[in-house]
């Protein structure tokens, strides 16, 4: 079938402003019909991440051409399996960007989010199962985790998918599949913060604001925050956080117990490191460029007992997490709509990312048609 996709010709090497350069093609593909294990999906919204941005400037390399987006909610439109037990067409579904096999060591352990099998489809730009169902023009056009979600319709591996009420309105769904997951996981199942542990988030995007979100549903006090942005410092307050400051002036806020780095430098990284207190736990998330090494005192590992951990899509196991957090947020203890930026069509893709890039906007969704 014809769909409509945003296509990256080229990993890097753009030039801002996005919105005049158009790294992004706005372009009609052909998609092959799901196979056994796969579904057809009509994405119904998107959301924008780092993430995407990462590709675009090059922090991220990727095969080319690949079609972006891996945040979003959709509605299942034909089966691969047409005795599929899980899920029938209609159904809401959120999009998540690792597809787990169930087959590997990390799966088998209990650990589905570091999937051997899943990062391996995901860094060569193909489905779970093999191969690509997205062309131009007869030629392969690769998929961006799994999902390629700036688009009209996508081919997903069934695994990618997670069934959730139609009620849920599709720009808040689509949350669930990055920014929630990613930020709340960081908070619930990486770092198992615990009430009355006092907690600082470094960065105020919707990774970040959704782990302080998590932060104060898990009963962290006091929650504090750090972004160079006083639009999102004052949003952080609104929500509950009892301080948030510039970077300049981090220096004055107590050590905390958790840190949580989501804005992928590791220099940022290094100044949380050095924001917890001895016995601490600092948990990243963001994805800094692969050139970027990290310089701390190594004997401060055991001088001061830190724990320093990666977290890779909050530790979540979506099929288990994202029903959870979609309750907390029916209950009003995560508020994740006040993360959202705007709802814009597919078409303004490229002058979004400009936004993005600059810092102005959280949680931008972008919708086809």
């Amino acid at each position: 079938m014809k769909i409509t996709a945003a296509v990256l010709h080229q990993c890097g090497g753009h030039h801002r402003p996005y919105g005049s350069g158009a790294p992004l093609s706005v372009q009609a593909l052909d998609l092959d019909p799901p196979k056994p294990g796969e579904l057809l999906v009509k994405i119904e919204a998107a959301g924008l991440c780092h993430s995407d941005l990462s590709v675009i400037n090059g922090d991220r390399p990727r095969p080319m051409p690949m079609a972006l987006g891996h945040e979003a909610a959709a509605t299942v439109l034909a089966l691969g399996d047409p005795d599929d037990g899980q899920f029938a067409v209609g159904d809401r579904v959120v999009l998540v960007f690792l597809p787990a096999c169930g087959q590997c060591v990390p799966c088998l352990s209990g650990q589905g989010y570091l999937c051997a099998n899943g990062a391996a489809a995901n860094g060569e730009g193909r489905l779970l199962r093999g191969g690509v169902r997205l062309h131009d023009q007869g030629l392969p056009v690769k998929h961006h985790l799994g999902v390629s979600a700036f688009a009209s319709h996508a081919v997903i591996d069934r695994r990618s998918a997670v069934k959730v009420d139609a009620d849920i309105p599709a720009e808040i769904a689509a949350l669930f599949g990055c920014a929630v997951l990613t930020g709340v996981g960081a908070v619930f199942n990486t770092a198992a913060v615990r009430p009355g542990e006092s907690l600082l988030v470094y960065g105020l995007g919707g990774v970040g604001l959704s782990a302080l979100l998590g932060a104060l549903a898990a009963g962290a006090q006091p929650v504090m925050a750090i972004d160079p942005s006083p639009e999102k410092r004052a949003l952080a307050l609104e929500l509950g956080a009892a301080v948030a400051v510039a970077p300049d002036a981090a220096r004055d806020l107590p050590k905390a117990d958790v840190v949580i780095e989501t804005v992928g430098r590791a220099a940022v990284l290094a100044e949380a490191y050095a924001a917890a207190r001895r016995g601490g736990r600092i948990v990243t998330v963001g994805l800094p460029n692969p050139a970027e090494m990290l310089a701390i005192p190594a004997v401060s590992l055991v001088a001061d007992a830190k724990t320093l951990m990666g977290s890779y899509m909050g530790s979540s196991i979506p099929a288990r997490d994202i029903p959870r957090y979609l309750a907390l947020w029916r209950a009003g203890r995560l508020p994740v709509e006040r993360l959202l930026t705007s709802v814009s069509p597919l078409a303004d893709i490229n002058a979004l990312m400009d936004e993005l890039a600059d810092g102005r906007a959280i949680r931008q969704i972008v919708v086809p048609g």
